[in-house]
């Protein structure tokens, strides 16, 4: 093996171990701090995460009500029911919006932007009720039942 070749090599193999540590330098670790009458110290904690068991009723947690009021709507590719986008319906504020986010034209996600469904590849927009606005997309989005229940947005999952 050449001087060169061992140096490529070498320089390669530094990085490829490298990169993990990099990677995990510049993911953020986001903890939070609490305070309560009854603890006056702060103790910090990581943000729990979601439980997406079904429920016996076949609804499972897709998210928390203050993100979904926070970012206007909640969506998950891999949701155990299949990718889903949830939005507060816009002419009844105490009920949700749940739809495939899967755009039917060929496949996209589709986002919640200017009170619509978009789809950002080939330019398809939805209704509130996953009707078609306008194409290249001829099929409607499905949709799912969701509710509130606490401080979560359950999406029906069966």
């Amino acid at each position: 093996m050449k001087r060169r070749e061992f140096g490529n090599l070498f320089g390669l193999g530094l990085l490829a171990t490298s990169l993990p540590i990099a990677i995990a330098a510049c993911n953020p670790t986001e903890t939070t701090s609490t305070e309560t009458a009854d603890a006056p110290d702060a103790t910090t904690k990581a943000p729990a995460a979601i439980d997406e068991t079904p429920r016996e009723d076949g609804f499972a947690a897709l998210g928390k009500v203050a993100d979904l009021d926070a970012n206007g709507y909640l969506g998950k590719k891999s949701f155990i029911a299949g990718p889903v986008i949830v939005i507060r319906d816009p002419a009844n504020a105490d009920s949700l919006i749940a739809l495939n986010s899967m755009c039917t034209h060929q496949g996209c996600s589709v986002e919640w932007k200017d009170d619509a469904f978009a789809c950002p590849c080939h330019g398809s927009k939805f209704n509130t009720d996953g009707s078609v606005a306008t194409g290249p997309a001829t099929d409607p989005l499905a949709s799912y039942e969701a509710i509130i229940d606490g401080d979560l947005v359950l999406v029906k999952a069966t």
